[in-house]
């Protein structure tokens, strides 16, 4: 199945060059009154090694299919992260360097779709957006109407989100998983 470059998304496994790579960054750029372009950064399934590529955005590139099993993660120990089915209750391990960024999305017992390539653990597939508790922030400005103030904000996983100044420690706030962009609170 092909997809087109626009719509590649982190963790995503192409088929590019004859070989295997997993996405691990994307930026959808439209430069003045030139075409747009994605500029995805990618990893060698079988070397390691990364590349930066710039597609067109009308280009399309061949996904490969994984097969999605839902499971419960359970917590990272050095550089593995334990996943178990829930229903054979069969534990996985996927290594942080596979995970990439995906790992400041995890929270322990949250349910992930794991995806397999030919019988192994290979990532996960993390929903649209995610709702995060905020464990520390500079507290707000009173008064503050300027709209696009943002402030840095971290979150229980230890992503860093910029925020509006009124958003305090403690809330729950919706963040984009694609690009770690704040939504709304939650």
């Amino acid at each position: 199945m092909d997809v087109q470059a626009t719509q590649l998304r982190p963790g995503m496994l192409i088929k590019f060059d004859g070989k295997l790579f997993t996405v691990f960054r994307t930026e959808h750029r439209t430069p003045g009154n030139k075409r747009g372009f994605v500029q995805a950064k990618m990893r060698n399934v079988e070397s390691g090694a990364m590349i930066d590529h710039k597609f067109s955005s009308e280009d399309f590139v061949p996904k490969i299919s994984l097969d999605d099993q839902e499971m419960e993660y359970l917590y990272a120990d050095g550089d593995f992260y334990y996943f178990m089915n829930t229903e054979t209750y069969e534990q996985v391990q996927i290594t942080r360097e596979q995970l990439g960024d995906q790992v400041l999305y995890l929270l322990p017992n949250g349910l992930v779709k794991v995806q397999f390539y030919e019988g192994r653990p290979f990532n996960i597939d993390l929903p649209g957006t995610m709702d995060l508790t905020v464990t520390e922030t500079e507290p707000g400005i009173k008064g503050a109407t300027v709209t696009n103030v943002t402030k840095p904000a971290k979150v229980e996983t230890g992503l860093i989100v910029q925020v509006p100044p009124f958003i305090k420690e403690g809330e729950k706030i919706r963040v984009n998983t694609t690009d770690g962009s704040y939504q709304s609170r939650a």
